[in-house]
């Protein structure tokens, strides 16, 4: 790669950063490509770019993008083949690799960085998959405040029913 090539590939990888919340840092060497293949399809599907990358340029990505402290990704997690997964939902990558794990040792989980939160290590993994989106929170909320009131109007058209236990 060329000075030239390797500085375009550094602004890609610094917009790309600063213009997501979520990211993963995977392992996905020792897959076969037929695996790999398959990995690649399902993050598709889910709408995450994946992104094999040198860590020495990521490193300089990281160190150019402004607002924000990666300085926990820049030591242990930055060594060895690194995969970078973009996404829009910060649990969507970590249950697919759960899912894919059944069938295969990789990916393996190195890092990730979701919400402004620093995920270390591949026993993270559970933590990352149970985090509610967005949309799944406010679901939740208009659950909870719809609750009292089918209470109510369920006790209203139902005369069979005692508002008072006796």
């Amino acid at each position: 790669m060329t000075k030239e090539e390797k500085t375009k590939e550094i602004e890609k990888l610094a917009v790309a950063l600063a213009g997501t919340t979520h990211f993963y840092l995977t392992d996905i060497s020792k897959l076969t490509a037929i695996n790999t293949s398959k990995l690649r399809r399902l993050y598709f599907k889910k709408n995450i770019r994946m992104q094999v990358v040198k860590n020495s340029l990521l490193k300089k990505a990281m160190e150019k993008t402004t607002g924000r402290d990666y300085k926990e990704l820049m030591g242990a997690p930055l060594k060895g083949s690194t995969a970078v997964l973009f996404t829009e939902i910060g649990s969507e990558p970590a249950k697919i690799i759960k899912e894919f794990r059944k069938t295969n040792d990789r990916p393996i989980l190195k890092a990730a960085f979701v919400e402004q939160a620093v995920y270390l290590g591949d026993n993270q993994i559970d933590v990352l998959a149970a985090i509610k989106s967005k949309n799944e929170l406010i679901g939740d909320i208009i659950s909870l405040l719809q609750s009292p009131a089918r209470n109510v109007i369920s006790a209203l058209t139902n005369p069979e029913r005692k508002f008072v236990n006796q």
